[in-house]
């Protein structure tokens, strides 16, 4: 029987807002949070301890914050900054094991089971890491101990982050004394709204789902949920009682699908074609950039939209095959537009999307008789070279200076906030 696996789930205390305390000692003794300080109704992505403490909480609105606490400090993210911390925090972990996975920008799972023996003990693997964190970027770590990835989660959330010295082992020897009690809501992926069903059934308490058979909590779950609740029982079960075969994957990402680039719009500025085909383009222009940095080109193309005036909501989704695969930006534009065109139902669009896929290794490519296409690949790459050292911002299409263009806006954000 192989041994019993030891997994860590670290979580970055606060992440954003550590990271900006970290770059501002004068901040150091005030309550900081990370959000625009210009829009009072935008909205709290991290706050310090000492912000939780005077009551701002993540996700409330700025203005809300600042009226609980007049003396917070709210700065705008930076999430490159942020991407770059979290890389860095990764290279310290992959020092001790190889098995590393990325589960969120500030949480991340090793598997250490063949480090002790080298690095010592499971907590002193853990009060190294948090040493080697803090010291290297200023951030304070929490780290979950556990046999299976499931257990380590609800180890960090419910137990390590509530200690001083952010650390907590949650086992199967443990596990009936520690997690049962805990109310229903603090299981790992159980939302308000299985915890309704939940209380329903009179399942008040973690404990009280683990220790009924399985059989008899499908039952119920079918009674109150339908027939197709099965998977579902067998999944809060098994979490209940810690079970999670799942491993450590290094690399999570399998062999690539697609590329694509959606953007969610203002409807009310996006009522005309010719404004809505200036984001189509920029979209595309993004996708073919991705593919190409990837080493791919698509033969098939995806466009979507959703369209609505307020009171109607419609929207489509339609493909077509390209002649040859490609990521030539004007070839790919070309049938985007078209596409559009031939499927839009003519309301404002609130979203848009662009695909491509079937993709194949563009190392090489399909000529054709009247188009230089070996030129215009050079174009293109000779265009992302510079885009990848100055910025995207640094060579834009014409008409990303419009007034409907997002490109410009865009090139200073990563996920919709900035750099």
């Amino acid at each position: 029987m192989p041994p019993e696996r030891t997994i860590f789930l670290v979580d970055g205390q606060s992440f954003y807002a550590s990271v900006e305390k970290a770059a501002h000692p004068e901040f150091r003794n005030k309550p900081v949070a990370v959000g625009d300080p210009e829009r009072k109704s935008g909205i709290i992505l991290a706050a310090c301890p000492m912000a939780k403490s005077k009551g701002v909480t993540t996700a409330e609105r700025v203005g809300e914050a600042l009226a609980k606490c007049p003396d917070l400090v709210v700065i705008r993210p930076r999430m490159q900054r942020y991407i770059t911390i979290s890389l860095l925090i990764t290279e310290i972990f992959e020092s001790i094991t190889d098995q590393v996975e990325p589960y969120s920008i500030d949480e991340q799972f090793l598997d250490v089971t063949g480090s002790t023996s080298i690095f010592g003990e499971p907590n002193a693997i853990a009060h190294d890491i948090q040493e080697r964190i803090y010291l290297s970027t200023g951030v304070r770590s929490r780290v979950g101990i556990g046999p299976t990835k499931i257990l380590a989660k609800m180890a960090t959330d419910n137990f390590a982050k509530k200690r001083p010295d952010g650390i907590f082992k949650l086992g199967y020897e443990n596990m009936e004394e520690d997690l049962w009690p805990l109310p229903v809501h603090q299981m790992f992926m159980v939302g308000n709204r299985m915890t309704k069903h939940f209380m329903y059934m009179g399942l008040n308490t973690i404990g009280d789902i683990a220790r009924m058979p399985l059989a008899d909590f499908k039952r119920r779950m079918r009674q109150r949920m339908g027939k197709q609740s099965d998977i579902q029982a067998e999944y809060y079960w098994q979490t209940a009682r810690g079970i999670d075969p799942s491993p450590v994957v290094a690399s999570i990402r399998g062999n690539l699908k697609s590329v694509s680039h959606g953007k969610t719009l203002r409807s009310s500025l996006y009522k005309k074609l010719a404004d809505i085909e200036v984001v189509l383009l920029e979209l595309v222009v993004e996708v073919c950039r991705r593919a190409r940095r990837l080493g791919y080109q698509g033969r098939v193309l995806s466009v979507g939209a959703g369209e609505t005036d307020g009171e109607r909501s419609t929207g489509f989704g339609r493909q077509i095959t390209l002649p040859h695969a490609t990521s030539l930006t004007h070839e790919v534009a070309s049938a985007a537009l078209k596409l559009f065109g031939e499927h839009w139902h003519g309301l404002p669009v609130s979203h848009l999307y662009i695909s491509l896929s079937q993709l194949s290794d563009d190392s090489t490519y399909q000529l054709t008789l009247f188009d230089d296409r070996v030129a215009a690949y050079e174009i293109e790459r000779a265009t992302d070279q510079i885009k990848d050292r100055y910025g995207s911002g640094a060579i834009m299409r014409a008409s990303s200076l419009l007034a409907a263009g997002v490109a410009r806006e865009r090139s200073e954000q990563i996920g919709g906030h900035y750099k």
